[in-house]
């Protein structure tokens, strides 16, 4: 299985774990998360590993807040993500692993610093469009493509932003997946460690509905930008002594 050890893989299993009960409980975070993890502990797993975990996981919380999806507002963020995509995955195609998990750092400490600031962008069509486009790009090159779209609906309450998150992850990540695939860019581990996470996956979503109820969204969002900061830092720098 990717020749993952025993170890690597509890680690990515706890990792998934947290990421999915965020993922589910705000709409985002299962990348910004999990992704400076599993890029630790096998960078090859990225991104097609998580794009297909946080497909399981966005599928069914899309399904219990349909009530509160956007329809209108991510219908031109998906007019946006499709040539996104289409960028991210030429660039899986191209780029080196390093390159890839350091652009995945910057994507992760870039997304904290706007969501500490409190930058709300107004959510209109052309920005639901860029938003939409750059999502795509980082999603399909990194998994993670949360934070352009989080900014954009930050000021929905907690179902809508569930809801529409969620949706729009659901279309971005089967075209994700789609397009690496493809392109030859999505290995059989990938798939095998994926499939091994899914009973993961699902206990993260069962967690999510009794971390609701502890935690509010400002509470779980200080902690995602934590916990991502702290992944994103070790990597860059694992990725730094690698090259000297």
């Amino acid at each position: 299985m990717s020749g993952l050890t025993p170890a690597g893989f509890v680690v990515i299993a706890i990792a998934v774990l947290l990421a999915a009960a965020l993922q589910a409980s705000i709409g985002f975070g299962m990348g910004m998360l999990a992704a400076p993890v599993v890029a630790l502990v096998d960078a090859s797993l990225i991104p097609a590993t998580l794009l297909f975990v946080a497909l399981l996981v966005t599928s069914t919380t899309a399904l219990i807040e349909r009530r509160h999806l956007d329809l209108r507002g991510t219908g031109w963020a998906i007019v946006g993500r499709i040539p996104g995509s289409v960028a991210g995955a030429a660039m899986v195609a191209v780029l080196p692993q390093r390159a890839l998990a350091l652009m995945l750092a910057a994507v992760v400490l870039l997304g904290a610093g706007f969501t500490i600031l409190g930058w709300a962008p107004r959510p209109v069509r052309p920005t639901l469009v860029l938003a939409g486009a750059a999502s795509g790009l980082l999603g399909t090159a990194t998994s993670i493509g949360g934070p352009p779209m989080a900014l954009v609906w930050q000021g929905k309450s907690g179902p809508g932003l569930r809801g529409s998150m969620n949706g729009f992850g659901l279309f971005g990540g089967i075209l994700s997946l789609a397009l690496l695939t493809s392109s030859g860019s999505v290995s059989r581990g990938s798939w095998e460690v994926a499939l091994a996470l899914v009973p993961v996956s699902l206990l993260g979503l069962w967690l999510s509905r009794h971390v609701n109820h502890l935690l509010d969204a400002r509470r779980l969002r200080g902690t995602v930008i934590g916990v991502s900061c702290f992944g994103a830092l070790i990597l860059i720098g694992q990725q730094l002594v690698g090259l000297a």
